[in-house]
């Protein structure tokens, strides 16, 4: 991957508060060029040719939208980064939040909402023990459903949502600094807090889980997320069921 990275030329290199973040005008993947950069270093492009999603759907990445992959380091037991992709989408969130969109919101595990329209994605990768690459997409002033006419009414952005969007170099601050504010809060152990703020943000709670492996569909009421980032999942009898991350494959809330 690092030969991949220096056969793209790069639009610019630059330091921004402890990550140094590579700018392309056009890659495959930004998680796949950042799989063997360091921690704290970040790529962002203008356009991902093969973006992709959780379970390898694919992402429409075009010109107009925010692309950008984050690497952090995550030394010694794998469980205590267990809520790392919920961290990351809890960071985006606020982000946007904070851009005066107070009716965004998440769905589990890791989309960024406006009411039934997507604004956001992320997706965590791990390609070694001791670090993680965070990707976040986010529509900006891009128009998705142009390129998949599918995603006519299933996507927003950010254009649509406030009268001027803020440009993408200010938003890749802003997201870093989040990005580096949640990394701290697991590094020092404070999954209790996260998990709060996580379960007051479900806002859809009768939901369909699709089960992996082909093991079948439940439907239910999400109770939350536990300091594992399983699923809490209570059934009709008022039974609660633990559904691990893994056995996961799609959720989907029912209106």
């Amino acid at each position: 991957m690092l030969n991949d990275l220096a056969t793209i030329p790069e639009l610019d290199v630059r330091a921004i508060d402890g990550w140094t973040l590579h700018e392309f005008a056009e890659v495959t993947s930004t998680n796949a060029l950042a799989a063997h950069l360091p921690p704290w270093s970040a790529v962002s492009a203008g356009v991902q040719t093969a973006g992709r999603g959780r379970s390898g759907r694919h992402w429409v990445s075009d010109q107009g939208g925010l692309w950008l992959s984050a690497v952090v380091p995550t030394p010694g037991d794998s469980a205590h980064w267990a809520l790392l992709p919920l961290a990351a989408s809890w960071a985006v969130l606020t982000v946007v939040r904070a851009l005066g969109i107070p009716t965004v919101r998440l769905r589990w595990p890791n989309d960024i909402l406006v009411g039934r329209q997507k604004l956001a994605g992320i997706l965590v990768d791990r390609f070694s023990a001791d670090t993680a690459v965070v990707g976040i997409g986010l529509n900006v002033v891009n128009r998705p459903e142009a390129a998949e006419a599918a995603l006519a009414d299933q996507v927003t952005r950010l254009a649509d949502l406030l009268p001027e969007p803020p440009p993408t170099p200010a938003l890749l601050v802003r997201l870093l600094a989040a990005l580096t504010r949640e990394h701290h809060r697991l590094e020092v152990g404070d999954t209790a807090g996260l998990c709060c703020d996580l379960n007051g943000a479900w806002l859809h709670r009768h939901v369909h889980v699709t089960l992996a492996g082909g093991q079948g569909a439940i439907n239910g009421h999400l109770v939350g997320i536990d300091a594992h980032g399983s699923l809490l999942l209570e059934g009709a009898a008022g039974e609660v069921r633990v559904l691990p991350p893994h056995r996961v494959e799609l959720l989907r809330e029912i209106f």
